[in-house]
């Protein structure tokens, strides 16, 4: 009796969250999911798979293209491009997700606050945002960027976090707004509850899969936008990142001397991660709204229909009789 008992006691504990089913049963997200854990494991054994140091140079391995010695080839400067783009993944991903978490926690505070609160706090917090909303974020970038003298890792999750924070802010207030008059809230009220314990027990927990989905959007686009700055020259370019190596790409001509591997190798790592949380955004979409899983089901039904019907119209006309 023990031996079944104690089996599932077992898989009770095994038991994955629902939300947690859900995404891993989009297929969609679970593509995204095997993708970007594959990038960060790469991310966390760097040490151990990329042994050439990303920043050293070396005129006599110069320009080589891909080998089995140098499996993504050198630079200009013999650099080995493995190693940067190894290690680059790592400094990509910490800034990008670090960038999310800042934007994510201001949008998510700032946004519940103003539909909680209403009345003069929603006014500032409104303003704040439409001005947010209103200034090119790319141009403001590049500006502040160009004018710093320290340009590191903090100051570029700094700068990412605290001008992408301003769209999801405004999303993340109309969800709360409808949250706003529910019994739960009404209730915590009533109990006297205080704001700060409303917003984050009452409000948070209702609107996870959207904050979720905030989190992966700005985190994808804080990816790119770094590499982008980067690839500008306006990133730190002591160390190694996807967007610095095809920095030195572009300012080495490399391209044009027939060198394509400098730029293809960083750009499909860029490329992948970004598809990779694109599909993840799409699944938690999916769990989020039920609509949407109830019109990709009726979409693959309608499809099997469609397609029996056009498979029994080619039947027929094969054979008349």
């Amino acid at each position: 009796m023990g031996g079944p008992d104690r089996e599932r006691a077992g898989r009770r504990r095994l038991r994955l969250p629902g939300w947690l089913k859900l995404l891993l049963g989009n297929p969609k997200s679970r593509g995204g999911i095997i993708v970007l854990s594959g990038i960060i494991v790469v991310a966390v054994i760097a040490p151990w798979i990329a042994h050439a140091n990303p920043n050293d140079f070396s005129l006599i391995d110069s320009r080589q293209s891909p080998s089995f010695h140098h499996l993504f080839g050198t630079t200009d400067q013999g650099s080995d491009i493995f190693s940067q783009v190894v290690w680059g993944a790592r400094s990509s991903l910490i800034i990008g997700a670090a960038a999310a978490l800042l934007a994510t926690v201001l949008a998510t505070t700032l946004g519940i606050l103003a539909a909680y609160s209403g009345g003069v706090v929603d006014d500032i917090i409104n303003l704040i945002t439409s001005v947010f909303l209103v200034i090119p974020t790319i141009p403001l970038l590049i500006v502040v960027s160009s004018y710093l003298h320290s340009r590191s890792g903090v100051t570029m999750v700094l700068i990412l976090g605290l001008t992408l924070w301003g769209f999801e802010a405004r999303i993340l207030r109309g969800q709360a707004l409808a949250l706003r008059n529910r019994d739960f809230i009404l209730s915590a009220k009533v109990a006297g509850e205080g704001t700060w314990r409303i917003i984050f027990s009452e409000f948070v927990p209702n609107m996870i899969s959207r904050i979720a989905a905030a989190f992966v959007l700005v985190f994808y686009i804080a990816i790119l936008t770094d590499a982008g700055l980067e690839f500008l020259g306006l990133g730190d370019m002591n160390h190694a990142s996807w967007g610095v190596t095809m920095y030195w790409a572009q300012v080495n001509s490399s391209f044009l001397q027939g060198e394509w591997w400098p730029f293809l190798f960083p750009g499909m790592a860029l490329a992948l991660t970004v598809a990779a949380l694109v599909f993840i955004l799409a699944g938690v979409d999916e769990v989020s709204n039920p609509r949407l899983r109830k019109d990709r089901k009726r979409g693959v039904i309608r499809s099997l229909f469609v397609g029996g019907r056009g498979a029994r119209v080619a039947l027929d006309a094969k054979d008349p009789a």
